[in-house]
């Protein structure tokens, strides 16, 4: 069962699991695609096919704040506001160490090897630009939390970025060489965008429920 945060007749605002797909990948387990198409099929008895329109993604370990189109055109606009970064994107994350700046904007040069589906720190002549704000919010023994709010959606662009700097997130099973096991310290808390026909701003949050989480006394409405 989907955890449904918002829904008209043009968007379905979800809370993506840890560890689920996005989409159908080799491993064929049950992804959140299938997972909408089967919750508006169910709940508005529709038969055959079911239309539900994939605008962005997050990694499959990082659980939070997703938009499906529940019409094509609703997809169109929505992939425009992504193009044009009207779609906002703000994650929560831990840091395993202590930034010197309690709050800074990282620009990077990331480079994808897909047979490895690893992502590292390049040059401009081999990489696509890259860009993220943070701020400290949350700090105990050697682990920082950060509030991110993403400029550009590159793939493991957040989980790359701070671990080049060596404060890679906790239990980051790829990026992180000293992690234990764990969920990821990565979290998609909210989104905001403009609605596809309303042109109205729609504002989307969850708080995660893991207890990593709960470890920092944090109010996120007020982030």
């Amino acid at each position: 069962m989907i955890n449904v945060l918002y829904e008209d007749n043009h968007v379905l605002c979800v809370e993506k699991p840890i560890n689920i797909p996005v989409m159908e990948d080799d491993s064929h387990d049950m992804d959140l695609l299938t997972m909408c198409k089967e919750y508006l099929k169910e709940k508005y008895q529709k038969p055959g096919n079911v239309y539900c329109g994939l605008v962005h993604r997050l990694d499959r370990p990082v659980g939070g704040v997703m938009v499906f189109a529940k019409t094509s055109k609703a997809a169109s606009r929505l992939s425009e506001a992504v193009r044009t970064h009207q779609l906002k994107k703000e994650y929560i994350a831990i840091l395993d160490g202590i930034p010197i700046k309690k709050a800074d904007t990282l620009e990077d040069y990331l480079s994808k090897d897909t047979r490895t589906n690893t992502v590292s720190v390049t040059d401009a002549k081999h990489g696509k630009k890259c860009h993220l704000s943070y701020e400290v919010i949350g700090q105990k023994s050697k682990q920082s939390l950060v509030h991110i709010v993403l400029g550009t959606g590159r793939s493991h662009q957040i989980r790359v970025q701070f671990a080049s700097r060596k404060l890679p997130l906790i239990h980051d099973q790829r990026y992180n060489p000293h992690t234990t096991k764990g969920p990821i310290g990565l979290y998609a808390f909210r989104l905001t965008f403009p609605h596809p026909t309303l042109k109205t701003p729609i504002v989307v949050q969850a708080t995660p429920s893991q207890s990593i989480w709960k470890e920092f006394e944090v109010n996120y409405d007020k982030l």
